[in-house]
């Protein structure tokens, strides 16, 4: 539920906390985007909840102006999801890097494209564990080295577009951190979307990753939605399969031209939210977070079987 402030712009979503990522990071730019975003539309604070892992992208929750969770090692988005289900009104957002999502975190990422809970994955790719001295990620390609390397790297890289749409995210995204203003407007596309999205985030490590730099991305990223002919959005299930294949078709593009933008969007595919509605009639109107559960006095008065009593509802 968006609420809103009084004034749009009015509240200020990242607070005084100096910021220590190094220099050039592209968690900087992440962070304008995401409050860009909220600002934009005019979010009310409280209806918004950051979560994270570790890495250096696990410090975002605390330099945004709202609640935030700082989680364990690849488990931001089960906590999330819980999140979300306690109260669905709210906006639930995960802060997480290549390293924490794809490794640990990879069953997680790939259940929750199943459940669809309506939680907003935003995937920090730098292709290097940052704050662990630039070990490789999941997702640097097969012999490259990167300068935090003895040598180039034995392990196969993760597509996290291709992974994100067959795992069955409703809303598949990618932008470039540099591009403020497009990954601005695809993250508050994704809010405004009903299932859960992934939003991978390409940037660049100055301090480990020597080789997908600042540069070497600004020559290679091209928009999407340059070409106007690009429809990535499904609003009917017959259009499904061929928008699927497209979207993933374009998602293997890499190397000398990379695309940035929405791949694939589906808003015929019900939330888990609204799929526990369709079991627990007042789920919806009485989450568990929005219950009393306790009296005056502290004592327990729920009663978990009356949550799945069938009610008449009028």
């Amino acid at each position: 539920m968006q609420k809103g402030v009084e004034d749009k712009g009015k509240y200020n979503f990242r607070n005084n906390i100096t910021i220590d990522w190094c220099p050039g990071c592209g968690d900087f730019g992440i962070v304008s985007a995401v409050t860009q975003a909220l600002s934009n539309m005019n979010m009310d604070p409280d209806d918004v909840v950051a979560v994270s892992g570790i890495g250096c992208s696990g410090k975002t929750p605390h330099y945004l102006n709202i609640a935030g969770v700082h989680t364990l090692h690849g488990r931001a988005i089960p906590y999330a999801v819980g999140v979300k289900l306690s109260n669905p009104n709210l906006n639930v957002l995960v802060m997480g890097g290549d390293g924490d999502l794809l490794s640990i975190g990879a069953g997680h990422f790939v259940g929750e494209g199943r459940r669809n809970s309506g939680v907003k994955v935003i995937l920090y790719n730098n292709s290097v564990y940052g704050l662990t001295k630039g070990q490789a990620a999941p997702t640097l390609p097969l012999g490259e080295k990167v300068k935090s390397l003895a040598r180039p790297n034995i392990m196969g890289k993760i597509n996290p577009i291709t992974l994100a749409m067959a795992s069955g995210y409703s809303f598949v995204a990618r932008a470039f951190s540099s591009e403020i203003k497009q990954l601005s407007a695809i993250i508050e596309r994704a809010i405004k979307h009903e299932g859960s999205a992934v939003i991978e985030v390409l940037q660049p490590c100055p301090t480990y990753n020597d080789v997908n730099t600042l540069d070497w991305y600004r020559q290679r990223v091209y928009k999407l939605e340059d070409d106007k002919s690009w429809n990535p959005v499904v609003n009917k299930k017959e259009e499904d399969e061929e928008k699927f294949d497209t979207g993933y078709r374009k998602s293997l593009e890499w190397g000398d031209h990379i695309p940035i933008g929405i791949f694939y969007e589906n808003n015929t595919i019900p939330s888990y939210t609204n799929r526990l509605a369709g079991i627990v009639p007042d789920y919806l109107k009485y989450p568990p977070a929005l219950q009393d559960v306790s009296d005056k006095d502290g004592y327990t008065i729920v009663d978990p079987i009356k949550t799945f009593e069938e009610k008449d509802i009028e």
